[in-house]
């Protein structure tokens, strides 16, 4: 069975494709992260799932098939993201 998660606007990935949800806050303290996201944003491999200010980013095992990108970017605060999951997990296991 597998579980969605809902990024923001009409984005949904299954749990399965998320590598990594990141606070952009903290993350983006350090320099290889920044690199990492302006080299993915310049080659087109990144997109804003909302025109909202950005909270948060994630990396995808496999593009999404809406967006064909391998990152995304999300107002959704990865917090509220990681509560979502572990209800989904405690629903699986019902």
């Amino acid at each position: 069975m597998a579980l969605y998660l809902h990024l923001g606007q009409d984005t949904v990935v299954t749990l399965d494709e998320i590598i990594g949800i990141f606070d952009l806050d903290t993350t983006t303290v350090s320099k290889s992260t920044r690199n990492y996201l302006t080299n993915a944003e310049k080659a087109g491999d990144v997109v804003n799932v909302s025109m909202e200010l950005p909270k948060s980013f994630y990396c995808l095992r496999k593009p999404c098939q809406a967006k064909r990108q391998d990152d995304l970017y999300s107002q959704i605060s990865s917090t509220t993201l990681l509560k979502r999951t572990e209800f989904m997990d405690k629903l699986a296991n019902i």
